[in-house]
């Protein structure tokens, strides 16, 4: 399945002339654009500061392959693309949620890769590094290679400029640790002369037991010389095949100065046979320049669903970042027939995705951290502007629940990881049916929700909780209507936070209502939205905070715990932040606080508390763990934050959402630079979505689980956006947000008009925005207080 259809977008035209971006014709005069989104994009962003799946180059959206240098191999944090580090260990293929595979690197002279990276190895010279999405060029200065990387859905393309050796070497590496995972054992044959095929078994992690193995067939332009092989840090003499632990491979060629090698490397979980069909069905020529300009023409395709006129070029630049970060990360994991490993049972076992008329797989299975936070950024971005990646998603969700008993809350390598906390893709898959996404089985899609939200389901689950279903408190949420902390003794999981929980719970069980509400299960409904009341349970009306409650009831109490006390009860966060973690009734929220007036003063002065450290705890997910960077009363650099912004809004204070929402993005989401981009975690799409829906103004406090979805509106950063909807999905055409008199300081919303028509409320429908028209704002640099400041001009509540 392609996820791009047959209908194409406007790329930029009118931007390109008004930045400047154009040039004349030598023979005919006519002017053309010579900037695309493509070429907006900043791929290098934050890469000081990298993750084993952040960074990004020769990859399509959402690829099986993300072929790029790793300068650190050793760990899920830290490595992978390295910006400050000055030596190139191996090209690797995969760089996903708790996988990798297939470390290869082009060497010349003697050969060293027994010796192992650190050995082997190579410096490069960065002036001569070229990057954008879908392309890498690296010079190998140790060998003097010129190495360009490239790549389709599912197969990498490698092309090797050598310099004059009677050695030159291409190595695959499966001795080594890469990323996240150990490698256990490998095999490499030689079929012919021109083509190796194998697998490498990638060691299970405390977040992905099972191993996985990967398998791979690399196919050549040009025959090689020799064929061999290393065992334990030795050489060996090999025949065709080399196999086990601490082996690996390697082909030699003499070169001339100026010689060129072409490889391509197709994968698959299945086998072998899938790898190379994979491989011959993607890329079935040798024209690499071919596929580099696919890749551009792809990934044009998908960064032009969003126009954007005005603002800087850095601006602008910095906006088609984010929007590409959102298109990566949750990898597909199923070949091009549909066929995907399945570990969710005691042995592998290869599954089929059902096909369509013509053959082709309905939709495709995924891998993914987990969507903790999506509900503030997916759920909005992807729905609204990709709603058929959504469709696909919900899909593989309900294929793997069907498979292994469970809908994932972040699925590896066919694996249960139990990433993270709750049922975290309720929300996704509610909001997807609720806006209108319904290519999937709704009846299995809630039976299997429905589960999750019992004794036995992801609720029963603390994070990476695998065998037992202890963690999650579940029990003592429908018992006492809220999760202790400590829950027992002992840690059955991580993230075993019982105050976070419980209020997580209480949000997705509102969610899960809605659901039931809209298919006409009104006992359910009644049933889930009344757990949804729960995060009452926790108000402190004496601390003014969200507070945990023991396992007798009684409110933690502990010497030196304070509202800005890191962890414990709280996922990742304190209780100053979690305080504003009830999305689905903030109306009920500010009658606890003594109401709208009280809920606006404690929530701006918490945001004059974070603009002192820009609003995050620190500029890296690292600095998380120094205690003086933790105690923070907002933090954008992680998900618990994401709404904040957007709750004066409820308050009828909307011009301070105006008005924090741009003082965020100014200080957290407008770096462009390798050391500075999103201050902590961008985990796989998250947070360049939610930075994209603050810079066009756009945002679901919700998730968009209302029983009629809503979009809350900010202060969007640019005099025109205009979305291109998908006409599978919704009829409107184009939705466009136009402003008139924006700027640096025109943070403000004068007043607005939908398709004409004057609007005096800071939300709209969904079902307006779908059917297309235009938002039309006029700014200016005092607020204008009266404009959607009214009770009945708030965005709906649980609470009426």
């Amino acid at each position: 399945m392609n996820f791009v259809r047959s209908f194409k977008f406007p790329i930029l035209s009118s931007l390109l002339i008004l930045m400047g971006f154009s040039a004349c014709s030598e023979q005919s005069g006519e002017i053309r654009p010579q900037v695309t989104p493509v070429d907006m994009v900043y791929p290098l962003i934050d890469t000081a500061h990298s993750r084993w799946f952040f960074f990004s180059s020769a990859s399509r959206p959402f690829g099986m392959v993300n072929l790029s240098p790793d300068m650190e191999i050793d760990g899920a944090w830290e490595t992978g693309y390295k910006y400050n580090s000055d030596r190139i260990k191996v090209f690797s293929h995969i760089h996903a949620w708790q996988l990798s595979g297939i470390p290869i690197l082009p060497t010349t002279g003697e050969f060293q890769g027994h010796l192992g990276p650190d050995v082997y190895g190579s410096h490069y010279n960065r002036e001569q590094e070229i990057v954008f999405p879908g392309y890498h060029r690296v010079v190998l200065d140790d060998y003097d290679i010129t190495a360009e990387l490239t790549s389709t859905t599912r197969a990498g393309f490698h092309r090797y400029t050598w310099p004059e050796s009677p050695q030159s070497h291409i190595l695959f590496d499966f001795t080594t640790t890469l990323g996240p995972s150990a490698t256990s054992e490998g095999s490499v044959e030689k079929v012919s002369d021109t083509e190796l095929q194998g697998f490498g078994v990638m060691a299970g992690t405390i977040r992905r037991p099972k191993p996985v193995t990967v398998y791979f067939v690399a196919q050549f332009d040009r025959p090689f010389d020799s064929f061999s092989g290393w065992k334990d840090g030795e050489l060996v003499e090999v025949g065709d095949r080399i196999e086990g632990e601490k082996t690996g491979a390697y082909v030699t060629y003499s070169t001339k100065e100026g010689d060129v090698t072409q490889m391509k490397v197709g994968i698959s979980y299945v086998s072998t046979e899938q790898a190379r069909l994979n491989l011959e069905t993607e890329m079935p020529h040798w024209d690499f320049d071919r596929v580099v300009e696919e890749s551009r023409q792809e990934w044009n395709e998908w960064l032009g669903r969003i126009e954007i006129e005005g603002g800087t070029e850095i601006q602008q630049r910095r906006f088609y970042t984010d929007l590409w970060k959102a298109l990566q990360g949750r990898r597909i994991v199923s070949d091009v027939n549909g066929r995907y490993l399945d570990m969710t049972g005691v042995a592998p076992r290869t599954g089929q995705i059902p096909l369509d008329e013509q053959g082709r797989p309905l939709f495709n299975h995924h891998n993914s951290d987990s969507f903790w936070g999506a509900q503030w950024s997916l759920n909005t971005l992807w729905h609204l502007v990709y709603p058929e990646v959504t469709e696909s998603f919900v899909n593989s969700m309900l294929l793997m629940y069907e498979d292994g008993g469970l809908i994932p809350r972040g699925p590896s390598g066919g694996n249960y990881t139990y990433v993270m906390t709750g049922a975290s893709t309720t929300p996704f898959i509610v909001s997807a049916w609720l806006k209108g996404i319904r290519g999937f089985d709704i009846e299995k899609a809630y039976e299997g929700l429905r589960k999750n939200h019992f004794p036995g389901g992801m609720m029963s689950k603390a994070g990476y909780e695998h065998d037992t279903t202890t963690g999650g408190g579940i029990e003592y949420y429908i018992d006492r209507g809220y999760i202790p902390f400590p829950l027992y003794d002992r840690n059955y999981g991580f993230h075993q936070a019982g105050a976070g929980q419980t209020l997580e719970y209480a949000y997705q069980d509102w969610a899960l209502s809605q659901l039931a509400l809209a298919l006409g299960n009104e006992e359910d409904a009644g049933l889930f939205s009344e757990r949804a009341g729960n995060y009452r349970n926790l108000w402190n009306a004496e601390k003014g905070w969200m507070w945990p409650r023991d396992r007798d009831g009684n409110w933690r109490d502990t010497e030196g715990y304070d509202h800005l006390t890191y962890a414990g009860p709280w996922v990742e966060s304190n209780a100053a932040q979690y305080t504003w973690w009830v999305p689905h009734d903030l109306k009920g929220l500010a009658d606890l606080m003594g109401g709208a007036e009280a809920f606006t003063e404690k929530l701006n002065t918490s945001f004059e508390n974070a603009q002192h450290h820009l609003f995050t705890s620190g500029i890296a997910h690292a600095m998380e763990t120094i205690r003086d960077y933790r105690r923070v009363y907002i933090n954008y650099g992680n998900q618990q934050s994401m709404q904040t912004a957007w709750l004066f809004n409820y308050s009828g204070a909307p011009w301070l959402t105006q008005y924090w929402t741009r003082r965020v993005v100014e200080e957290v989401y407008s770096h462009l630079t390798y050391d500075r981009g999103y201050s902590g975690d961008e985990d796989q799409g998250l947070m360049g979505s939610l930075a994209v829906l603050l810079k066009i103004g756009l945002f679901s406090t919700d998730g968009g689980v209302y029983q009629e979805p809503f979009y809350e509106i900010g202060s969007p950063i640019f005099d025109q956006i205009t979305i291109h909807l998908n006409p599978d999905y919704y009829p409107g055409g184009t939705f466009v947000i136009r402003t008139d008199n924006n700027g640096p300081e025109n943070y403000y919303i004068r007043s607005a008009s939908l398709n004409g028509e004057e609007l005096d409320r800071p939300w709209i429908p969904h079902t307006m925005l779908i059917n297309g028209g235009e938002l039309h704002l006029n700014m200016g640099p005092k607020p204008n207080k009266e404009w959607g400041s009214r009770p009945d001009q708030a965005p709906p509540s649980r609470t009426k």
